[in-house]
């Protein structure tokens, strides 16, 4: 699937009020355990896949697919076997 260019994801999350745009990217098979962020994230991932679990409802991601957070939401995070990357709008 194809997703839109950095500078363009960047652009949109701006005019929808968030902050700044990160790239992450994260190393084959990575488990983040239950955690929070004090910040609102849309995420785009663009390589790889994840596992998001929050409230029990797990959304397995692939390249194109968009995931939203809300500040302080308990979540758990796991990666794939190649890894992967996300762009991440945060907004406080």
């Amino acid at each position: 699937m194809t997703h839109p260019a950095l500078p363009n994801f960047t652009q949109q999350a701006l005019a929808d009020g968030y902050q700044e745009v990160v790239e992450r990217n994260w190393a084959p098979n990575t488990v983040a355990e239950t955690h929070t962020h004090p910040f609102a994230a849309r995420g785009l991932l663009t390589q790889g896949e994840m596992w998001l679990t929050c409230a029990g409802h797990t959304q397995h991601l692939l390249p194109g697919d968009i995931f939203n957070l809300e500040p302080l939401t308990p979540h758990e995070e796991m990666y794939g076997p190649e890894g992967a990357t996300y762009w991440a709008a945060r907004r406080s």
